[in-house]
C-alpha cells in the first residue's frame, strides 16, 4: 500500500497534468453580483456540489472570492488564464451565504490581523483554508503605479506561488490547512467559553458594564462632526442606539451610570445624526444614506445604499426623535421611510430590494461606470437646471464650488474633477441675510430646486444597478423600523404613519406567502426573479423578522404578528440554539403551555448556550457545500448581534406570553457571551440592552378594552407636527415647530394612547413590553379589533380569566401587577 506522502504526490501530479477546460457558468446563478462577473474571461463556478466535486477530481486548490479587483484582476487575460487553468474560482454572493463568507473571514482575521472586503481565499478541494487577504493590485493596478511597485505583492505573484506550492508541497499545504481548520473549529466550539465554565461558574453581567461601554464611546467621539472614529467614518447604528437608549432606561441605570453621562450620550448620538443628515452621505436630492463617508466630516461617501442601514439609521432615527423632539430628526425618518418604501427599493411584492450600487454611468451615452456618477454636479449644471440666482442660494447652501469640492486626495481615480456632492453648508436663516431675501423665500427656493435637481437626476441620468434580492433578514429590520416609525408619525402625521406601518404588513404578508413553509416553520433567506432561493433562512433571518414582528405588534397590536414571531422563534429554538455545557437545574415548568401552542421546543430542565448562525438541518435540506464549521455571533457589526436580536426577542417574548422560558433562554444567550462582554463591552451593544432586562427587570403593560366607545377625546398626545404637515422632502431647511395632535379618540385609541404613555421612552428598550386585549362585544369594528387579540387572551395564561367591565391598564413589574383606571 502507498505511503500517504506517495499517495498525495501521486495525486499533485496527477492534478497538474490533467487538462480541463473550463467555463464560466455565472449565469446560472440568481445574485446580480455574481451574474455581474459572468463575462469575465475568468472561468467563475458558483459555491455548490458541482463546483467542488470539480476541484476533487481534478485535484485543484479552490480561489474563492466572496468586488475593485474586477476591472484591474479579473478581466486580465493574464490572470484569468492562470486561474482557470490552475485553480477552481468560484464566485460567492456573501449575501446569499453569509455563513460561508463568516467562517474564511475568521480565518483571514486570525492569520492576518485583519480582515474586510473584498475576500479571497485560497482552499484545498476539502475547503479547508491555505492561504487568505483582501486586496491583492493587479497587472495594471493605479495602485502599483502610485506606490512605484515596491514592497507590494501582485495577484498574478500571489496565483504564481500557490500554484507552485500546491504542486510540489501539497501535503504541507493540506496538513497546514486542516491544522488550521482543527483550531478554528476548537475556538468556535469554545467561541463563547461557555464550555469552560462549570454549571455555576456563570459571570455576573451588571449595570457598571454600560458605562465602560458608554466610556469607550465617549473618548472616541469627534465633538466637531460627530461619529466615533477618523475616516473613514461609518453610521454604526447599533452604537448610535446603545446611546440614545442610555438615556431611555428606568432611572436604575442612570443612577449607575450617570445622569450627565446619559444625557451626554444621547447628545453624542444626536449630534451624529444630524451631521451625517446634513452631510454629503445623505442623498440631499433624493433619499436615503450611503454606506459610509470617507471623510470625517461626512462629506464625501462611498455612494453604496443598503438596505440594512436604512432601516437601522431609521430606527435610531425614530428612537432620538422620540426622546429630543429635534425637527431635523424628523426630517429624517420622513426620509428614509419614504426611501424605503418607494421605487426603486420597494419591490411590486411588498418585499423590500437590498442596495443600489455606488458606480453608474454617467450619461446614457457613456459605457464606463463612475462611482457616485448619479448624485454629483457640477456648478455649471447648477445654472442650466435653476437658473443664476437660485443656482446661486443653493450652491452656497449645498457647497457647489466651480472646480468641485473633493479634495485630489480623495479622488485617486480623477472621478470628481470639477464634480461637487452636496452638502448642507448654510442655513436658510444666513441665506437670507446674505442675499437679502426672507428666510421663507430662501427655503421655497431650496425646495423648487430640489425638485428641479431630481428631475433631471432621475430623466437624463442613469440610475445605479439595483440589487433586487429580497434577503428576509434586511427586510425584517425594514419591517421593526417602519413599524416604530408608524408609532411616533401616529401624533405628527396620520396618514404617512398608516402609509410606513401598511408597507411593513406587505412586506410580511409577502414573507409568510413565498419565503415561509407554514407546516415546518421554516424560512428561506432570498427571493428574486419571481421565486425563492434554495438557501435556508440562517439565525439573522429568523431573528431580525422576530424582532420586526414584536415591532410591528406594538404598532397594530394585531396578535397574528406575535403568533408568527412566536412559531419563527420555535424554530430557531429547535435548529440553532447550542447545548449548554451542563445541564441546569430543573426549573419550575411553565404553566403557560396549551394544547395548540406550545412554550418553545426547549426543555424546562435543558440548558443552551446562544444561537449558532446556521440550522443543525444545512446539510440536510440544503445540496450546496456547507460550512466547515458551525459560528455563534454575539458582536455587533454592519448589521446586529444575531444573539443579541435573540436575547431581546425571548425577553420581549416572555413578558407578552408570561412565559419564563423564554426569560431562562434569553439569561442563558448572555450567559453565553459572559467573558466576552466583560472584557469588551463596546463590542456587545445589542446583549447589553438585555442585560439592563434582566437586571431592572421588565415592565409589561396590559391595556385591556372593556367598555365601548363613548365619545372619548386625547388627553395623552406626543409631540409632534399639525396634521398633513409631514413631507417626505423635509430636509433642515423645511423645520418648523412641531405642534401636537388632539383628535377624538375611540376607545381602542385611546387605551392604546394611554398604554404607550405608560410605557414612556423605555418602550423602545427591553424593560418594557406593551399588548393590547379587547374584551368587548358589539358590532363589525368592535369584532374586528376583539379579533385581533384572541389568540394573545388564550396564549398569555395572566389574560385568561380577564373579564369585560371597563378600560384600564394592568401593569406588571417586579412580580407584582397593578390596575391604572382609564
Amino acid at each position: 500500500m502507498a505511503s500517504l506522502s506517495e499517495r498525495r504526490s501521486s495525486e499533485a501530479e496527477m492534478g497538474a497534468g490533467t487538462s480541463h477546460e473550463l467555463v464560466n457558468r455565472l449565469n446560472q446563478s440568481k445574485s446580480p453580483y455574481v451574474r455581474g462577473h459572468m463575462n469575465n474571461p475568468v472561468a467563475w463556478q458558483m459555491w455548490d456540489s458541482e463546483a467542488i466535486a470539480l476541484a476533487r477530481k481534478l485535484n485543484r486548490m479552490v480561489f474563492l472570492r466572496c468586488h475593485v479587483m474586477e476591472k484591474e484582476s479579473f478581466m486580465s487575460p493574464e490572470v484569468a488564464a492562470i486561474l482557470n487553468k490552475s485553480f477552481i474560482p468560484i464566485k460567492l454572493d456573501r449575501e446569499e451565504r453569509p455563513d460561508i463568507d463568516e467562517v474564511y473571514m475568521n480565518y483571514v482575521q486570525a492569520t492576518t490581523g485583519s480582515g474586510g472586503w473584498p475576500l479571497n481565499v485560497f482552499l484545498t478541494p476539502d475547503l479547508e483554508p491555505v492561504f487568505g487577504g483582501t486586496y491583492w493590485p493587479g497587472p495594471h493596478s493605479s495602485t502599483l503605479s502610485s506606490l512605484g511597485g515596491e514592497g507590494q505583492v501582485t495577484f498574478i505573484e500571489i496565483l504564481e506561488k500557490l500554484r507552485d506550492v500546491w504542486q510540489t508541497q501539497q501535503l504541507r499545504c493540506r496538513e497546514s490547512a486542516k491544522d488550521i481548520t482543527n483550531q478554528l473549529r476548537e475556538f468556535a466550539e469554545e467561541g463563547t467559553h461557555s464550555k469552560q465554565k462549570d454549571a455555576d461558574g456563570d459571570e455576573d453581567l451588571e449595570i457598571e458594564l454600560l458605562e465602560e461601554a458608554y466610556q469607550h464611546f465617549a473618548s472616541r467621539y469627534d465633538p466637531v462632526n460627530g461619529g466615533f472614529s477618523r475616516a473613514p467614518k461609518f453610521p454604526t447604528p447599533a452604537n448610535l442606539s446603545f446611546l440614545v437608549h442610555l438615556s431611555r432606561y428606568p432611572s436604575a441605570v442612570a443612577d449607575i451610570v450617570g445622569y450627565d453621562e446619559c444625557a451626554r450620550a444621547i447628545e453624542m448620538a444626536t449630534k451624529t445624526l444630524i451631521s451625517m443628515s446634513r452631510g454629503g452621505i445623505h442623498d440631499q436630492i433624493g433619499h436615503g444614506f450611503a454606506r459610509y463617508s470617507v471623510t470625517a466630516d461626512w462629506s464625501l461617501p462611498h455612494f453604496e445604499k443598503m438596505l440594512y442601514d436604512q432601516a437601522q439609521l431609521l430606527d435610531v432615527c425614530v428612537d432620538a426623535f422620540d426622546s429630543v423632539h429635534d425637527p431635523e430628526l424628523l426630517g429624517a425618518i420622513y426620509d428614509i421611510a419614504t426611501y424605503i418604501t418607494s421605487s426603486p427599493i420597494l419591490s411590486p411584492t411588498g418585499g423590500f430590494h437590498s442596495s443600489e450600487d455606488a458606480d453608474s454611468l454617467p450619461t446614457t451615452s457613456d459605457t464606463e461606470k463612475r462611482e457616485g456618477a448619479f448624485y454629483v454636479w457640477t456648478q455649471k449644471e447648477f445654472k442650466q437646471i435653476l437658473g443664476q440666482r437660485d443656482a446661486d442660494v443653493c450652491a452656497r447652501h449645498w457647497g457647489v464650488l466651480p472646480d468641485g469640492n473633493v479634495a485630489r486626495g480623495n479622488d485617486p481615480h480623477d472621478e470628481f474633477i470639477n464634480q461637487n456632492v452636496l452638502s448642507i453648508q448654510v442655513t436658510p436663516g444666513k441665506l437670507a441675510k446674505e442675499f437679502g431675501l426672507s428666510e421663507e423665500e430662501v427655503v421655497k427656493i431650496i425646495k423648487t430646486s430640489r425638485e428641479k435637481l431630481r428631475e433631471y437626476r432621475e430623466s437624463k441620468r442613469v440610475r445605479p444597478d439595483l440589487d433586487d434580492k429580497i434577503i428576509v433578514a434586511w427586510n425584517g429590520l425594514a419591517i421593526g423600523a417602519l413599524a416604530k416609525c408608524s408609532i411616533v408619525l401616529d401624533n405628527v402625521d396620520r396618514d404617512k404613519a398608516q402609509e410606513f406601518r401598511l408597507a411593513a404588513e406587505n412586506a410580511v404578508r409577502f414573507i409568510k406567502q413565498s419565503l415561509f413553509n407554514p407546516a415546518s416553520g421554516q424560512l428561506w433567506r432570498i427571493y428574486r426573479d419571481g421565486e425563492r432561493g434554495d438557501t435556508p433562512g440562517f439565525a439573522d433571518d429568523y431573528a431580525y423578522l422576530v424582532s420586526g414582528l414584536i415591532d410591528l405588534y406594538e404598532a397594530t397590536f394585531d396578535d397574528s404578528y406575535l403568533q408568527f414571531a412566536e412559531q419563527l422563534q420555535q424554530y430557531l429554538n429547535k435548529y440553532f440554539l447550542a447545548p449548554g455545557p451542563t445541564p441546569a437545574p430543573a426549573s419550575t415548568p411553565t404553566t403557560t403551555t396549551t394544547e395548540t401552542t406550545p412554550a418553545s421546543s426547549v426543555s424546562a430542565g435543558s440548558s443552551s448556550s446562544g444561537y449558532y448562525t446556521t440550522p443543525s438541518t444545512l446539510t440536510q435540506t440544503f445540496t450546496h457545500p456547507p460550512p466547515l464549521f458551525r459560528l455563534k455571533t454575539g458582536t455587533d457589526a454592519a448589521t446586529p448581534s444575531p444573539n443579541g436580536v435573540i436575547a431581546r426577542n425571548l425577553l420581549r417574548l416572555s413578558t407578552l406570553l408570561e412565559d419564563d422560558t423564554y426569560k431562562r433562554l434569553a439569561q442563558e444567550t448572555v450567559n453565553a457571551f459572559a467573558v466576552e462582554i466583560m472584557q469588551h463591552p463596546f463590542l456587545f451593544v445589542g446583549l447589553l440592552d438585555v442585560v439592563v432586562g434582566l437586571e431592572v427587570g421588565v415592565k409589561g403593560i396590559v391595556g385591556v378594552i372593556g367598555q365601548s366607545d363613548v365619545g372619548l377625546t386625547s388627553s395623552v398626545v406626543g409631540e409632534g407636527m399639525n396634521e398633513g404637515e409631514g413631507d417626505a422632502d423635509m430636509k433642515m431647511e423645511d423645520v418648523d415647530e412641531v405642534a401636537p395632535v388632539a383628535p377624538p379618540l375611540s376607545a381602542r385609541e385611546l387605551v392604546i394612547q394611554r398604554a404607550r404613555a405608560e410605557a414612556g421612552p423605555a418602550a423602545s428598550t427591553s424593560t418594557t413590553a406593551v399588548s393590547i386585549i379587547d374584551l368587548r362585544t358589539g358590532d363589525a369594528d368592535v369584532s374586528a379589533s376583539v379579533e385581533k387579540s384572541n389568540w394573545l387572551r388564550t396564549r398569555n395564561a395572566l389574560l385568561r380569566d380577564i373579564r369585560p367591565g371597563k378600560n384600564y391598564l394592568l401593569v406588571c413589574e417586579a412580580g407584582t401587577c397593578r390596575v391604572v383606571d382609564i
